[in-house]
């Protein structure tokens, strides 16, 4: 069984930083890993992805602000986010896509989110 648990989310003021980090168990090769996020009353958001050969792409609103980047011997996945901003404030989820062992299917995993709030 698959897992993916978010950490390191909380309550922030304008102009600071957090690292989220995003732990995959089980038995799965990864192909890419991404961050998307959902504000109060907004739709799901992409934020960030990075592939098994270390390619990132990042959504307009978070170039130069925020960093992915993976641990490969861990499957961990972190989002550096730097200089926060009010509207950054959303819950940061992470996906994992990738094949399980024993299956011929690739599928995309969730975690359950961690919540970053961003004080003005």
């Amino acid at each position: 069984q698959v897992q993916l648990v978010e950490s390191g989310g909380g309550l922030v003021q304008a102009g600071g930083s957090l690292r989220l980090s995003c732990a995959a168990s089980g038995s799965i090769s990864i192909n890419v890993m991404h961050w998307y996020r959902q504000a109060p009353g907004k739709q799901r958001e992409f934020v960030a992805r990075i592939t098994s050969g270390g390619s990132t792409n990042y959504a307009d609103s978070v170039k130069g602000r925020f960093t992915i980047s993976r641990d490969g011997a861990k499957s961990t996945v972190y989002l550096q986010i730097n200089s926060l901003k009010p509207e950054d404030t959303a819950v940061y989820y992470c996906s994992a896509l990738g094949v399980v062992t024993g299956s011929a299917f690739t599928r995309e995993y969730w975690g359950r989110g961690t919540q970053v709030t961003v004080s003005s």
